[in-house]
Parts: structure tokens; C-alpha cells; sequence
């Protein structure tokens, strides 16, 4: 048996774990059987967003004629594309290899790993033992029991990206954020696109408001079949062919993307399928019970709140440790066990101020509570929303379905912040500051002084008139007063 100091499981964020501990002189593992940077850097979101941004510039030349400039998209060399992106970001986890391979207190293991004990596992035939353990296995794409799909030919996102040959004919199982950024991409290289989705609207977890915008956005472009659960698939005179009944899902319901399909059994074709119905945690592989590791109803390593598992010495992080599945939390996860793990540490995980982005088109960005989910609860809270075509900035851009969202406390404090349009992910960060620094209130966020003119004044518009005192405008100054009379 090899005894480390430290044993990383997954090359992804957990990596920085391990090199905080060789730094300080420990001796490394890291047990990874694919290649360095995670589900992240090569089947996720670095390729899926290099392809976005090629769908994007697509998108772009196609609304030329909106700002007066006649433009046309004669061809696109699909396979030059994903090639292009598929080198780039396997050359980013070969330097991650080669990198790893030169230190002298790091080991790679090109294996799988699999407990056979407390803080032991076997790989390749060889137990390695640990003082410390970094489980940051990840998750990968979950396939639902559909009758028929065991027998069918199909994508699921991580083959998706490298395709050679555009589909010409694409239907995407799952509304969610996957199915909904690979419907953008896919749609915008030539291929007709058909969604089918069990919430009666896509990107379900997003603010109602943020999802109806998608879901009308795609249903001008695609086929959206909301409010659908496949059923049945089958392939038929060279075509998959998949049955979708209507759901009775909690969310679920709505009517269907061509507004007659709602209620009725649709069948929806196509030359390639894509299940995109979300991820599951890579728990079972790795066999965690033999460790004693508990794991929650999800099958995600249940922590505590310094991100320790149930065995101690035994610490997980990123998708494997269950919500929220975003590389920016996994890698601020990764920061937390390196104090706790390596500097021995009592750093508590604090996800305030955690947002997250849909790349789809119109671009998705939020943070904290939706509406349904503050009612849910039973908090009283106040909103505000402002138009990007209501900036001067917006009015250039003919962005009609951009919109900030802001929900907030009686007395000012954020709870949520949805934005939709171009440029959303940026925008949120300064939401983002506002909600880390301590403060957090719409305050905050008005009382900034913002360029002019910038997409930010969208922002400020909105924050502005949940503020205590108005700062860009507010039309009725008649109840505001200054201290106390």
C-alpha cells in the first residue's frame, strides 16, 4: 500500500487542493482516468461555450439587417468549428498534464478509483492510502428510463460537442439550461431544432419572468414541445422518433411550443437525439459506502459546512458534493478544503452572493431567491423591473426582451437578481459585489455612479426604484424625506 499525504479523486478543481498541499511539502496523488481539468474544461462549459460564442457571431450577422447593415450568412464550416474547439481545449488539459507530471511531489494516476476502505482506494490494482482525501469525482449525464432510448442511437452532451457532421434535424430531451445553450448552438449552425421539455416553460429553475423570455425566444426559432414528457423512443425508416405525452409534473403543464400541441400525445422526429434531462453524481463509481461516506438522497457526498464528509480526513467538492453544480462554486469549494484540509483550518463554505449564467439567446444571469420561491416561503418582499429598451444604450441594441429583475426586502435587502439580455452574466457582478461586501441592498447598488451610457443603467434603473432615496430619477420625490422632521 503507497501512503500520501494527500489523495485528490478528479482532475478538476479539486487539482487545487493538491497543489496547495505540495506546495506546503506533501506528497500528492491525483487519481483521474480522462483528461486533466474536469467535466469543465473538456465536456462542458469551456467547449460548449466556445461553440456558443460561434453560434453567437452567427446570430449576429443574421440581425445585421436590424441596425441597417445588409449582411448574410453564406455558409458555416461546422466541422472546422468543433474541431477547433475540440484542440484547444485538449491542448489546455495536456499543459494541465504536463504540468502536474513535472512537479516531484505530485503522482498522476490514469485510473479509476474505486474505496475499499476509510481513506483508502484501489487503483489500477494498487491500494493507495491517504491522511487527507479530496473527493471531486464529479457528475455526468443522466439518461431517464425511457422505453425504447436503451435501443436508440443517441447523443448526450458530452458527445454532443465534438460532432464532425452537423444533424440536420436535432430534438433535444430536456428544457433545462444543457438542452436549452445546445439548442441555441445547434439552431444557429443550420439545424432544425425541436425542445422537448416536462416544465411548461425552459430553463425551469430560472425566474418565471427569465424562462418565459427564453421560451418565447425559442419558440420563433424552433420547435418547443413544453409541458412534455418523452415516453417512448423508437428509430423508424432511419429516424429517431420520439412520443411525448403531456405532463403532470409539479411545474409542468404548460401548453406545447407550437401553441396547439398543449394536451395532445405529440410525436416529434428527428435525424439525431440529444438527452440532455441533467447530471447525476459519480458517487456510485467510486463505491463510497466502502469508505463509510454518507452520501444524501441524491447520491451527493453529504458535507458539513466546512465541506468535511461524514468520515473525517474525507472532504468533497464541486458536482459531487451536490447544488449548486457550477465550476465557479466548485472552485471556491476548493479554496475552503485547501484551508481546511491543508492549512488545518475552520472555514466555513458561504455561497452568498453565488450567481450563475444561461448562454442561451437571450442570455440568462441571476442570483438568489425567484419570485415563486419567495412566496413559497412566505416572504413579503417588493419588485422592480427595467427594460433594456429603456436605457439609452438598450435603445441601440433593439433588445426587446432584455430586462433586469430585482426582488428585495421591505427594508432593502436583495434577495434576488434576475437579468435577461445581451451581456447578463457581466452585468449581474456588480449585484454580486454588492451582495459579498457585507452590504447587499438595493442601496448599494443605486447609490453607485454609473457610466453613461452603459448597458449598467439598466441596473441602476431597476435598483433605483426599490431605493430609500431616489438617485437617477424617480418621478415622485413627494413622500421622501431626509431625517427625522
Amino acid at each position: 500500500m503507497r501512503e500520501f499525504d494527500l489523495i485528490v479523486i478528479g482532475g478538476g478543481s479539486g487539482t487545487a487542493v493538491g497543489d496547495a498541499a505540495a506546495d506546503r511539502g506533501g506528497d500528492v496523488a491525483v487519481v483521474e482516468p480522462g483528461p486533466l481539468g474536469g467535466a469543465c474544461v473538456t465536456r462542458g462549459c469551456v467547449p460548449s461555450k466556445g461553440l456558443i460564442h460561434r453560434a453567437d457571431v452567427v446570430e449576429g450577422i443574421r440581425r445585421a439587417g436590424e441596425f441597417g447593415v445588409d449582411a448574410d450568412v453564406e455558409g458555416v464550416d461546422f466541422a472546422s468549428i468543433t474541431a477547433e474547439v475540440r484542440e484547444t481545449v485538449f491542448e489546455k488539459a495536456e499543459h494541465m498534464e504536463r504540468q502536474l507530471r513535472k512537479s516531484d511531489r505530485k503522482t498522476l494516476f490514469d485510473a479509476e478509483a474505486r474505496f475499499v476502505d476509510e481513506r483508502t482506494v484501489e487503483v489500477d490494482g494498487e491500494e493507495l492510502r491517504g491522511e487527507q482525501v479530496v473527493v471531486a469525482a464529479g457528475a455526468r449525464p443522466s439518461v431517464p428510463p425511457i422505453d425504447g432510448l436503451e435501443d436508440a442511437d443517441y447523443l448526450t452532451s458530452a458527445e454532443a460537442l465534438y460532432l464532425d457532421e452537423r444533424p440536420d434535424r436535432l430534438v433535444i430531451l430536456g428544457g433545462g439550461y444543457i438542452g436549452a445553450e445546445l439548442g441555441h448552438f445547434f439552431g444557429e449552425m443550420g439545424a432544425e431544432v425541436a425542445i422537448v421539455g416536462r416544465s411548461e416553460r425552459l430553463v425551469p429553475r430560472e425566474d418565471a419572468a427569465a424562462g418565459e423570455a427564453v421560451t418565447a425566444a425559442f419558440e420563433e426559432r424552433y420547435d418547443v414541445y413544453a409541458g412534455h414528457e418523452a415516453t417512448a423512443v423508437e428509430e423508424r425508416d432511419g429516424e429517431v422518433v420520439v412520443t411525448a405525452e403531456p405532463s403532470d409534473g409539479e411545474e409542468d403543464g404548460g401548453g406545447g411550443g407550437d401553441g396547439d400541441n398543449g394536451d395532445e400525445t405529440v410525436e416529434v422526429s428527428g435525424d439525431e437525439l440529444l438527452v440532455a434531462t441533467g447530471r447525476k453524481p459519480n458517487t456510485d463509481r467510486l463505491d463510497v459506502k466502502a469508505a463509510g461516506i454518507e452520501t444524501t438522497d441524491g447520491g451527493f457526498v453529504e458535507t458539513d459546512e466546512y465541506l468535511e464528509s461524514s468520515v473525517d480526513g474525507v472532504w468533497a467538492l464541486g458536482d459531487i458534493a451536490g447544488p449548486p453544480l457550477f465550476k465557479h462554486a466548485a472552485d471556491y469549494e476548493a479554496r475552503v478544503v485547501a484551508r481546511n484540509a491543508v492549512l488545518d483550518g475552520e472555514e466555513e463554505a458561504d455561497y452568498t452572493g453565488l450567481g450563475h449564467a444561461v448562454f442561451t439567446s437571450p442570455r440568462v444571469a441571476a442570483v438568489g431567491k425567484t419570485e415563486a420561491e419567495l412566496r413559497d416561503d412566505g416572504v413579503e418582499y417588493e419588485s422592480a423591473r427595467a427594460e433594456y429598451a429603456d436605457v439609452p444604450l438598450g435603445m441601440v441594441a433593439k433588445d426587446e426582451r432584455g430586462f433586469v429583475k430585482v426582488l428585495a426586502s421591505l427594508d432593502g435587502e436583495i434577495l434576488g437578481c434576475h437579468v435577461v439580455g445581451e451581456e447578463a452574466p457581466t452585468l449581474l457582478h456588480e449585484v454580486l459585489v454588492a451582495l459579498r461586501s457585507g452590504g447587499g441592498t438595493v442601496d448599494d447598488v443605486a447609490e453607485t455612479i454609473h457610466v453613461h451610457p452603459a448597458r449598467n443603467e439598466v441596473l441602476l434603473k431597476a435598483f433605483d426604484e426599490l431605493a430609500e432615496i431616489p438617485y437617477a430619477g424617480t418621478p415622485d420625490w413627494s413622500d421622501v424625506t431626509m431625517g427625522e422632521e
